[in-house]
């Protein structure tokens, strides 16, 4: 959690915490990312969200509680079966399926389109809709399994990263050049 703490104070207004296997687990990361009186994180002076300008603690830490979005990644067969409690957590925005890391642990590596993946999809939004809380998916690559997701009642949807993106621009790229020769 120090890292995220870190990025918080440089400016982040979300962190996604992997590998949330229980409501423990949830609430040590609210504890930690949240300030007074939802959690305990430690406020310091100028941060960069406000221009680096001093500030009223109470409105800073009321005003980062309030837009700073907390996202724990289940990503487990005990975390999807721990969804309701986590969801119910105050603090905690999103509740996340980690899939490609959900589907090694179920030991159906990659098959993102499996019945048992869409089943802890189920159990996850239901879980998100008892407790108000934002049902998220990340891992899956294949557009007719982010689609059937999505109108399942996924809504924090991630669909790739920083990594991937750039590699595929300069795939394109590259393919471009190579066309003119």
């Amino acid at each position: 959690m120090g890292l995220a703490t870190r990025a918080l104070d440089g400016g982040a207004l979300g962190i996604v915490v992997p590998h949330v296997d229980s409501a423990e687990e949830a609430l040590q990361a609210v504890s930690r990312l949240k300030y007074p009186p939802i959690g305990h994180r430690s406020i310091g002076p100028g941060l960069p969200h406000f221009g680096y300008a001093a500030m009223d603690a109470k409105a800073v830490t009321e005003n980062l509680n309030r837009e700073t979005l907390l996202t724990v990644m289940l990503e487990t067969p005990a975390a999807i079966e721990a969804a309701d409690e986590i969801a119910a957590v105050d603090g905690v925005d999103v509740v996340m399926i980690g899939t490609s890391d959900l589907s090694a642990e179920m030991g159906i590596n990659g098959q993102t389109a499996d019945d048992r993946i869409f089943a802890a999809y189920e159990t996850v939004i239901a879980a998100c809709k008892n407790h108000r809380k934002w049902p998220g998916m990340g891992g899956v690559a294949q557009a007719e399994v982010i689609e059937r997701n999505v109108q399942m009642g996924m809504r924090f949807i991630l669909t790739g990263n920083d990594l991937g993106f750039l590699m595929a621009a300069a795939k394109n790229r590259a393919d471009q050049l190579r066309a003119l020769l």
